[in-house]
Parts: C-alpha cells; sequence; structure tokens
C-alpha cells in the first residue's frame, strides 16, 4: 500500500513529488509516455524563476527528476490505464500491474490541438507553438500567425502584437467565434490582419528546419498562398489527459477535472488534480508546479487526518 501515488510528471507531478517526498511519504510516481510533459518538447524556457539565462526544457524537467528522487520518490516508467476507488484506498492500474495508494495525485497536463499536417512534431519549439505567453517574445519584430477563431486565439493574436510586427489571424470561417468584446479588440489591431475562410495546409522550412512560411488554402475559391512568417500559435484547445479515469471524478464540459475552490481536492476524497489537467486558464509551468506543490500538502494533511 502505497501512501502516495502521482500521475504524471511536468511541473506539477514533480514538484508535488519532491514535497511529498521531502514530507517522508515516499512517493510512487508513474511517468506515462511522455517523461516531463510538454516542457521536453520546448526548448528554452526564459519565464520560469531562478533562471535568468533560461533554461531548456527538457533539462529543467530532469532538473525536478533528479531532486524528486533525491527525496525518495521512486519512478516507475508506466501508463496508468485505470484508477479505482475502493472504500477509502486506490487501486491504480497499468496494463498488467496494479498498485494501491491511499492518495493519488493526478497531473497528466493536457495536449494542445494541432492540425495533423506532415512535419508537426519536429516543428515544435522551432515555429510552432500553442503558448504565446511562453514563446511569444522569442519573436520580436518579425511575422507570425495565429490559428483559431475563439477567445484564445484573440487573446493570443492581441498579445502578440507586443512583440511581433504583424499577426495573421488565420479562421476557417468568415467571422470569429470569440465573444463580441474579444473578436472587436483582436480586429481594431493594426498589427493583426485576419485571414478569413482560409485553413494551413503546409509549414514550410528554413535550411536550419525553423518555420519560414505557410500554405494557406482559401476555402471559397480553393485558391492556395504562401505567407511568410516565423511562427505559428495554434489555438484551436486543449485536450486535457483524464480519459483513463472513465468518470470516477467530476470534469467541466472540455474534460478538465473540476477543483474544489481554493484547493486541489476533487470530488473523490483523497484524490487530488494539479496542473494543466485542471487548469484552463494559465497553463504556464510556474502554476502548474505551484499546484503540484498544494496538492502534495493536501495530501499529507489527509493523511494525517485519517491515521
Amino acid at each position: 500500500m502505497e501512501k502516495v501515488i502521482i500521475i504524471g510528471t511536468g511541473c506539477a507531478g514533480w514538484t508535488a513529488a519532491i514535497y511529498t517526498g521531502r514530507a517522508n511519504l515516499a512517493p510512487l510516481v508513474l511517468a506515462g509516455d511522455q517523461l516531463g510533459g510538454q516542457l521536453t518538447t520546448t526548448t528554452e524556457v526564459e519565464n520560469y524563476p531562478g533562471f535568468p539565462q533560461g533554461i531548456m526544457g527538457p533539462e529543467l524537467m530532469m532538473h525536478m527528476q533528479e531532486q524528486a528522487t533525491k527525496f525518495g520518490a521512486r519512478v516507475e516508467y508506466k501508463k496508468v490505464s485505470s484508477v479505482e476507488k475502493n472504500g477509502s484506498t486506490f487501486s491504480v492500474t497499468c496494463g498488467e500491474d496494479r498498485y494501491e495508494a491511499e492518495t493519488v495525485i493526478i497531473a497528466t497536463g493536457a495536449d494542445p490541438r494541432h492540425l495533423g499536417l506532415d512535419g508537426e512534431e519536429k516543428l515544435i519549439g522551432h515555429g510552432l507553438t500553442s503558448c504565446a505567453t511562453c514563446d511569444g517574445a522569442f519573436y520580436r519584430d518579425v511575422p507570425v500567425a495565429v490559428i483559431g477563431g475563439g477567445d484564445s486565439a484573440c487573446e493570443e493574436a492581441t498579445f502578440l502584437t507586443k512583440f511581433a510586427s504583424k499577426v495573421y489571424l488565420i479562421h476557417r470561417r468568415d467571422e470569429l467565434r470569440a465573444s463580441k468584446i474579444m473578436a472587436d479588440r483582436a480586429l481594431a489591431n493594426e498589427k493583426i490582419e485576419p485571414v478569413w475562410d482560409s485553413q494551413v495546409t503546409e509549414y514550410l522550412t528554413d535550411d536550419d528546419g525553423e518555420m519560414r512560411a505557410v500554405k494557406v488554402l482559401d476555402l471559397k475559391t480553393n485558391d492556395e498562398t504562401e505567407i511568410e512568417l516565423k511562427c505559428v500559435f495554434v489555438a484551436i484547445g486543449h485536450v486535457p489527459n483524464a480519459q483513463f479515469l472513465d468518470g470516477l471524478v467530476e470534469t467541466d464540459e472540455n474534460g478538465y477535472i473540476i477543483q474544489k475552490p481554493s484547493c486541489t481536492k476533487t470530488n473523490v476524497e483523497g484524490l487530488f488534480a494539479a496542473g494543466d489537467v485542471a487548469d484552463h486558464v494559465y497553463r504556464q509551468a510556474i502554476t502548474a508546479a505551484g499546484d503540484g506543490c498544494r496538492a502534495a500538502l493536501e495530501a499529507e494533511r489527509y493523511l494525517a487526518d485519517n491515521e
């Protein structure tokens, strides 16, 4: 019987492991398919405190893992297929393996939706991203594009005008789905140029493998053009990685785990959610780490109260 099982190894998971490890709870971390989460697919991280010169995403995750294991966290490189509540404890299944735990922290993150075009994975961190707050400052005085038409796309496009020389807002329809105030703000910005009734069909790279342009198909005329730019910000939503819970915990209409107010507790006693799997607003490394800290402290208190 484990005291704590942590599912996921992004900033939330590793921070929870550091805190529960220091509390002598010997947490078991189930790493899943992508050790380190989304930061392992990024290049330089400039906005994580303590690294004034920046740090590579995979390196930051390696440091966190090293710190967690130093304090007694154990890591199993297995993907969780289900979690069940059995009275006051949990059963966590990974294929043919089964673990029992008194508490579980879900820190499995959320995957950004992409277009599914050829070469997409290789371009992530090299001119393709889903976070303007994270990466916008890397693209000063150059043209960029945002794909999408909702509030997030308008917000990202408006934010990017602080840095980029021009922001193309590429949308499949002839009007934005965003709320009126967000749409009006974006369209009134002289740096934002809407590209209506269009979809990106191909990413074009330079000799170094960095984004240089996109091919765009006009859905009304079937004409295809190229737009030269340095980065594409995809803002068509995220998919929280909570499907394996199969209805065990309450989620919102988009699949994000619902936390109780001002904490990481869920509707299931002893089950906590931290990071992007429960956060559709901020989605930052530092906020995920903060959530991991809160989940660890709350799990520790839960265990103490139920000894």
